[in-house]
């Protein structure tokens, strides 16, 4: 419909345009079933770090990205463009125009580095941050990673209406009647591939949402993801509540859980059970009257709980007796010398029945879980029983329980030595989950004088991220969506907790706020000049805190202060961990066909290989080989030396991944051969035929 109305609004003839639109309107108003939404004009990128050169597309800087022109020649710091429509030409100024990269246009991505921060040297586990825009990025990691992540956590722009989010690189606002279509185009672009990089046996997506999309998401999602078993999670992250005029004060929002293939919800903590806690014991006596003794109905209980309880004067249990049978009289039932018959009797008379047989019953005694409780004499029952529910049994049968002792009635007093396991329930209500509390002031800490809106609560992340990559200490987790960095963050948490070697990938781009951006251009600064670049989310927000998480101070060098909640890990102390910082960039296919951009590829490369130690870098010409035992890779430049490459590799048994430079299919296959138990990839063909194949593919 947006296609249609921008043409109907360009036929000249008042009258024919009046009545087209009212047709199309009738059409656009009949019932549809379904998710259905409007298949906008691709989106277009600004690529701030390509030259304009001659034949390229390009938009003003100042003006929409998706306005476009088709440069015809450059002279003396002048391009002569050809409008999008090819009807005419005019000339600007070559420093007002940036190159545009169109949806579903073949691109060659690499990886610029432009930062590291190393607190542990030792270590080869490498996170890395990547500066772009996220369909891009999900093009190159789709080469990377394809069909390997563990868990993909984003929170994606809620579209609120505040200008938050941009399409085309204009901000939707309000006032857009087709703010929630361009949403949904947006989110299935990037869900296309997010979903080829997720491991189809085993995996998770998880996405937090708020009430203005997440009907329309949770649709999506079914219908992108319709083997997945999805659920969705309410989480209270505002307790004080969003005052609205005239609405509901909203305190929560919504996080849907796609599991893929084997994915299982993972136990956690029970809160309400510590260590050190005794195991509570529950009454044994059953209290409805469908427990009554002559009860018949459904769900009445077996004959063999209506039992005597023989308990002596010192209330110690001395004997289970057999079933008595209803039409049995129990008023002066016999008993042991010294002992009475305890039968399930409540206060006013009514005869019910245990709530466990007589053989269940024996088995408690004789293990001590079956406690006497108070002496009522005045009372029908006598004596209070209680028993452990199966359970507390079982936890004392596991170990999270140890007996330290029994009571004069012989019974077991249990302590808990671990704490309580059980699964997430889908309504969190936790003091952790505080946005304001644990996102927005632990990020104050680390920016005193920096304000970011709405960030998430760390542990909020660390809950969503550990209840399924706890037991995969190897996890390898993407955000897409990274804004000021929480889920790194989280993920190195959870690596300190417990010894883990998960590693995170970050993209983000690197926009100002909408109040920044009009302040930087009424200054005469454009996007790409270095005062509008520094002053992004990337660069301003998401790698400092990063490098300040992971160093243990802010950014002014001053030592953060005390621990994260629920374990005893001091901040100051940061994390043992690496992270390289890139920012995506694109090559000419003809030079990268020539071999004539090895040195950009490295990075890439070293993603491609698993990220193990630091990327290599070289300054020199292109070697005939190069062979990065530190990295778990080699790549051999020219295959006449292909024996020496051998040999040296003979000795480096842990290097898993082998490019292989050669036009020749038949050189590769005999090469690979050769190279038995090591992953080994065609260069460059592999690269190119890549983002060749899959521009075409991913654009529909």
């Amino acid at each position: 419909m947006a296609a249609i109305n921008e043409l109907i609004a360009q036929i000249e003839n008042p009258e024919l345009r009046a009545r087209i639109a009212k047709e199309v309107d009738k059409l656009s108003k009949q019932k549809k079933f379904g998710l259905v939404f409007e298949e906008h004009l691709p989106e277009c990128t600004p690529l701030y770090d390509i030259p304009v050169r001659t034949g390229a597309k390009v938009a003003l800087k100042s003006g929409k990205v998706s306005d476009f022109y088709t440069v015809l020649k450059t002279e003396n710091g002048k391009a002569i463009c050809l409008n999008k429509d090819k009807t005419e030409t005019t000339e600007y100024p070559v420093e007002d125009l940036v190159p545009v990269a169109e949806f579903g246009e073949p691109i060659y991505p690499y990886l610029k580095p432009i930062d590291t921060v190393c607190n542990a040297p030792d270590s080869d586990l490498w996170h890395t941050l990547i500066e772009a825009d996220n369909y891009h990025a999900l093009q190159l990691l789709e080469y990377l990673y394809a069909g390997k992540v563990d868990c993909i956590y984003i929170d994606p722009p809620y579209n609120t209406g505040a200008r938050d989010w941009k399409y085309n690189n204009d901000y939707v606002d309000n006032s857009d009647q087709y703010r929630h279509s361009k949403w949904l185009s947006f989110m299935q672009r990037r869900l296309k591939l997010a979903k080829k990089l997720l491991n189809p046996h085993d995996s998770v997506l998880i996405v937090t949402i708020d009430e203005k999309e997440y009907l329309h998401l949770g649709c999506l999602l079914e219908e992108m993801f319709p083997e997945a078993n999805i659920d969705m999670i309410t989480d209270v992250i505002n307790p004080k509540g969003k005052q609205r005029i005239g609405k509901l004060t909203k305190i929560e929002e919504y996080i849907f859980i796609v599991q893929l293939g084997n994915s299982v919800v993972l136990k956690e903590n029970d809160d309400s059970v510590q260590v050190g806690d005794e195991l509570d014991w529950r009454t044994m006596r059953r209290g409805n009257m469908t427990a009554s003794r002559h009860y018949h109905g459904a769900h009445s209980c077996g004959p063999r709980q209506f039992f005597p309880v023989f308990v002596s004067s010192e209330g110690v249990v001395t004997g289970i007796g057999d079933p008595v049978s209803e039409d049995v009289d129990i008023s002066n039932y016999p008993a042991p010398e010294g002992s009475m018959a305890v039968f399930p009797i409540r206060d006013d008379g009514i005869e019910v029945n245990w709530g466990i047989s007589d053989i269940t019953a024996k088995e408690l005694w004789k293990n001590g879980y079956i406690h006497v409780g108070k002496y009522c004499p005045d009372k029908p029952q006598k004596w209070i029983i209680s028993r452990l529910t199966e359970g507390r049994v079982n936890d004392i049968k596991s170990g999270r329980a140890e007996v330290i002792g029994h009571r004069p009635d012989g019974s077991v007093i249990a302590v808990y030595k671990h704490n309580k396991k059980r699964y997430p329930v889908s309504v969190w209500n936790k003091e952790t989950h505080n946005a304001e509390t644990q996102g927005s002031r632990l990020l104050s800490a680390i920016f005193p004088n920096v304000r970011f809106p709405y960030p998430k609560s760390l542990y909020a992340v660390l809950d969503c991220v550990q209840m399924f990559v706890a037991n995969n200490p190897q996890a390898l987790i993407v955000d897409f969506f990274a804004g000021s960095g929480t889920t790194l963050h989280a993920v190195n948490l959870l690596n300190a907790e417990d010894g883990g070697r998960r590693r995170c990938i970050m993209v983000t781009n690197n926009e100002v706020s909408d109040a920044e951006a009009k302040a930087l251009t009424k200054q005469g600064f454009n996007p790409g000049d270095e005062e509008w670049e520094r002053l992004g989310i990337a660069r301003y927000v998401t790698w400092p805190r990063t490098v300040c998480s992971i160093e243990g101070h802010d950014v002014n060098g001053n030592s953060l202060k005390g621990n994260y909640l629920g374990s005893d890990i001091p901040m100051v102390d940061g994390f043992k961990t690496n992270a390289a910082f890139f920012k995506l960039g694109f090559l000419d296919k003809t030079r990268v066909a020539l071999g004539m951009q090895f040195r950009e590829l490295l990075p890439t490369l070293w993603m491609k290989a698993g990220a193990h130690g630091p990327y290599p870098q070289i300054e020199a010409d292109v070697p005939d080989m190069l062979v990065l035992p530190e990295n778990r890779m080699a790549i051999l430049n020219d295959e006449n030396h292909f024996a020496e490459f051998m040999e040296k590799l003979e000795a480096f048994p842990d290097i898993d991944t082998v490019f292989l430079v050669t036009d020749y299919e038949n050189s590769f296959v005999s090469m690979t051969q050769s190279l038995p138990r090591r992953q080994t990839i065609q260069l460059y063909r592999d690269y190119l035929e890549n983002f060749r194949i899959n521009a075409g593919r991913n654009s529909r």
